[in-house]
């Protein structure tokens, strides 16, 4: 689309730049929970000392995945293994760690029914508050259109176009989370 200035152009910039920052947040934070199989990226987190310096997992060791519910973390200076083992411990991640002197396992049950459901809830929530959050910015976004209607800087016409183009964007964009949604749901369910 064409803007009438670049105060305009900025507007959509930020707008954009901000609801991807949303998005990109929710499927970070759902790629996070476990739905079933091992993600390496539940423990990547994790904070360990490492000779006086915090440092995650997955800087200081291998993770790999060689069965759906099965975790292999392979460090590669075998002194650290009992830290890396009390920080899991200590994440509280739900999986007590075997450590072999070699490598630490994490095998992670299956999820209960009553779990299952607490992770869709927790699914939900975040995508309602991911959808409060673009919501926050197509409101202030509003606010600087106006601004610039008060301004004179752009007519009255142009700025209904840009309102609508902004309602036509937030309206996409918050389909895409309820998409994303249900399909992490559907996800989390599946056994």
């Amino acid at each position: 689309m064409n803007y009438a200035n670049e105060n305009i152009e900025i507007i959509f910039m930020d707008l954009d730049e901000r609801i991807n920052k949303s998005i990109e947040f929710m499927k970070n934070e759902f790629s996070t929970m476990r739905a079933g199989r091992a993600n390496p990226k539940l423990i990547e987190k994790i904070m360990v000392d490492y000779y006086g310096a915090p440092t995650p997992i997955n800087q200081m060791a291998n993770i790999s995945n060689p069965e759906a519910r099965l975790l292999n973390i392979s460090v590669w200076d075998k002194s650290m293994l009992g830290k890396v083992e009390k920080a899991i411990l200590a994440a509280n991640i739900g999986v007590t760690p075997q450590n072999d002197g070699v490598l630490i396992r994490l095998v992670f049950p299956e999820l209960t029914q009553e779990r299952r459901m607490d992770l869709v809830k927790q699914v939900k929530k975040l995508a309602e508050d991911t959808k409060v959050s673009i919501r926050n910015v197509r409101r202030e976004c509003m606010e600087a259109l106006k601004k610039e209607k008060a301004a004179k800087t752009v007519s009255e016409d142009f700025i209904a176009d840009y309102e609508a183009e902004v309602d036509k964007i937030v309206s996409k964009n918050i389909e895409a989370v309820d998409t994303l949604a249900k399909d992490k749901e559907a996800d989390v369910m599946s056994v």
